[in-house]
């Protein structure tokens, strides 16, 4: 079962401090995007205890066949923001151990799955796979798995959290990214909340989602911002057309104040490919302003050489680090 309550309730009235040991995993920190250790053995009973350093990052229960994609029903910490100056009092979750089954874990932050931010508990010796997957290597096999695992796992373990509710709270808006012979974001327009995230699912063929501006619809935040906005964007996400798995990039909304973005790839943008979350659709920048905006200027600013400056100028974009809407950049 699966709950949220306060540490010591967890420490002091279910797992009995003499039988249980807890082992202790950083995640994240100064330019890092890892989990230190990367998997753990534990027994039941024993407690994962996860410490959130800088940036701002998550601890996500996936599956072995899937490792960057949330498990239906899987825990999650949600996403723990962490400034540059902190150095102690860091956020920390708990994992109580009530299974032998492998848990796996990702954070869901922006790329870094893909870029192998990855975790996991008594993996055996799949965990190497495991990574593997995640960050574009061959696909894990399933037949060394019993079929009931997963089920297993999603169905036993106990995650508590000492995260203020701020930053785990929050709904995830869902937006699919292209898709076979589709040059557009389903939905492309949407109203969020302070809290909530934005999760980004690619389908074919290569798309990005880049943030931009109401003004300058088809060109990258970065480049155009006069308070040294730098955005976030995806990079460039190819996908098969035969493909059964979509890689995701997600955001969190910070403010109320308008999100705009765009496909850099080619000429998607001045085909009207571009999104908004939290438009003023009472005024003359709404939406669908942004997007006639968009064809009018016909995406020519949108270019190879725009694309270049921009990874010369702020290399961490194209890394996906920046996902934690105009605040948080590794």
């Amino acid at each position: 079962m699966r709950r949220f309550a306060t540490i010591s309730t967890l420490l002091l009235g279910i797992v009995p401090p003499s039988l249980s040991a807890t082992m202790d995993v950083i995640v994240g920190g100064p330019g890092v995007l890892k989990f230190t250790p990367s998997f753990v053995a534990a027994s039941l009973g024993d407690v994962v205890r996860f410490t959130f350093q800088q940036k701002n990052h998550t601890a996500t229960q996936s599956t072995f066949e899937s490792p960057c994609l949330r498990a239906p029903g899987g825990f999650d910490s949600g996403f723990v923001p962490v400034e540059d100056g902190v150095t102690n009092g860091f956020p920390v979750a708990e994992l109580e151990i009530s299974t032998t089954n492998p848990i796996w874990v990702y954070c869901r932050q922006g790329n870094h799955c893909q870029q192998g931010m990855v975790f996991a508990v008594n993996p055996g010796d799949r965990f190497a796979a495991f990574q593997a997957a995640a960050t574009g290597g061959s696909a894990p096999s399933t037949s060394t798995a019993p079929a009931s695992t997963t089920s297993l796992v999603l169905a036993t373990p106990s995650f508590t959290t000492s995260i203020t509710p701020s930053a785990a709270a929050g709904l995830d808006h869902k937006v699919i990214v292209g898709g076979p012979g589709v040059l557009a974001y389903n939905p492309s327009n949407i109203t969020a909340q302070v809290g909530d995230t934005i999760t980004f699912e690619f389908r074919e063929k290569n798309h990005t989602v880049t943030a931009s501006s109401f003004d300058a619809p088809c060109r990258a935040l970065a480049l155009t911002s006069t308070s040294g906005e730098v955005g976030f964007d995806s990079g460039f996400q190819p996908i098969a057309d035969d493909a059964l798995t979509f890689p995701t990039f997600t955001i969190q909304v910070n403010d109320t104040k308008p999100i705009w973005a765009y496909c850099r790839q080619g000429n998607h943008c001045g085909q009207g490919m571009v999104f908004s979350a939290n438009a003023d659709e009472s005024g003359a920048r709404g939406f669908a302003a942004f997007r006639a905006l968009a064809k009018q200027l016909n995406g020519t600013t949108s270019t190879t050489t725009n694309d270049a400056h921009v990874a010369a100028a702020h290399p961490a974009i194209l890394l996906g680090a920046l996902a934690f809407v105009s605040i948080f950049v590794l």
